[in-house]
């Protein structure tokens, strides 16, 4: 059985596929701070090593900053923020970060990479359902969310809560980082192979569905009809409301934070674009053992609007303990400028799924406390359910 995989890893280790490029999973990671190559004071604890990817903290400050800004090739951010920031917040507590502002916060891990490792961070699921937009930058990087192959040297992360304002402390979570040796390319024939060995994709009767592959990617389109016995297709952020702290799990009434869509006869929505909205994807994604996926944020093709701010799916994500037949992709969704018209089944996104060196030690799933295997419509975790 494949959830019993994390207890058996070590032997069905010799029988496991294993490649010399691809995503690190699990263990990789845990190899490369056991060697040093991630440091960190206090300690990395284990609960940050997810299944194909490394949660990262804030550390004790941050500072409020006058723009974004990039590193450059000459620079590094400790010294572009002299310049840069208005003031010192102090992280040793907890504090505030107004909606609307931009931050920047160092980050407690440090890394030394081997010179064939890169990265590439993303935000957390609960901080993109949260609107707060969060880019990671590194010394003389000219690039967000990229870091570099052999990088040595400290992490910064930008921090915007473009809905809500927010409360955080040092030790926070915002964002994560996937670490790849290589950069095997995807192809539309591996995806369609892997579709036929492990179907990525079930309709709402959780039977196998079509799954639209093309440009090395998984299409998925928006659900505005809903699930039987709700009219409930989605949820629009409200604005001017009370602080959300990040450390409360089940804890804030959703009605107070957020406006239900209801299902309309035409099975449409108008976007508008100063609103957030959350909505799901029709189809019911499973990601395999062996793979990991990114959802692309932004895609002009599809039209004039960026879905999921938090990007990583991991490997495990739609199986679960009982055997579930996929989960649906929830979708942090902002129409760019003008506002957009969205219909039932329209297809608004993609997922491009990249191998792991191995098969984690780790699987997404209730037994390492994710969050979201049996989402439909999701709110963020500090919601109650």
């Amino acid at each position: 059985m494949l959830e019993s995989m994390p207890y058996l890893f070590s032997e069905l280790k010799e029988y496991l596929p294993s490649y010399t490029t691809g995503i690190l999973p699990s263990q990789s990671i845990e190899e490369l701070i056991a060697a040093g190559h991630i440091t960190a004071d206090p300690p990395i604890a284990p609960e940050q090593v997810q299944p194909s990817s490394m949660d990262l903290r804030i550390g004790p400050v941050a500072y409020r900053i006058r723009a974004s800004f990039l590193s450059s090739r000459n620079a590094r951010v400790i010294d572009k923020l002299q310049d840069n920031h208005l003031y010192k917040i102090d992280l040793t507590r907890p504090a505030v970060l107004e909606r609307g502002c931009a931050y920047m916060a160092p980050l407690v891990e440090e890394l030394s990479l081997p010179s064939d490792i890169s990265g590439k961070a993303n935000p957390k699921s609960t901080t993109g359902r949260l609107d707060v937009f969060t880019r990671l930058i590194t010394d003389y990087g000219s690039e967000f969310e990229r870091v570099p192959a052999g990088y040595k040297g400290k992490l910064y992360t930008e921090i915007v809560p473009r809905t809500f304002s927010i409360v955080v402390e040092q030790g926070v979570r915002l964002n994560q980082l996937r670490l790849r040796r290589g950069n095997p390319p995807p192809s539309d024939t591996e995806l369609e192979r892997l579709h036929e060995q492990e179907t990525l994709v079930y309709s709402e009767d959780e039977l196998p569905a079509d799954a639209l592959i093309s440009n090395k990617s998984l299409w998925l389109s928006v659900d505005l009809s809903g699930e039987e016995g709700s009219e409930i297709i989605g949820y629009k952020a409200r604005r001017n409301t009370p602080l959300i702290d990040l450390s409360r799990i089940n804890h804030y009434d959703p009605l107070e934070y957020w406006e239900p869509i209801h299902r309309t006869k035409s099975r449409t929505l108008v976007l508008d674009p100063r609103d957030f909205y959350i909505l799901a994807s029709k189809e019911r994604v499973r990601i395999p053992h062996s793979f990991a996926a990114e959802m692309v944020p932004y895609d002009p093709s599809v039209g004039e609007f960026r879905i999921h701010y938090a990007g990583f799916f991991d490997p495990g994500f739609g199986y679960g303990a009982d055997d579930i037949k996929g989960t649906h992709a929830v979708l942090e969704v902002r129409s760019h400028e003008v506002p957009f018209l969205l219909e039932d089944g329209q297809t608004v996104g993609r997922l491009v799924f990249e191998r792991l060196l191995s098969v984690p030690k780790k699987i997404y799933g209730q037994g390492i406390g994710s969050s979201y295997q049996h989402q439909r419509l999701a709110l963020s975790k500090q919601f109650r359910r």
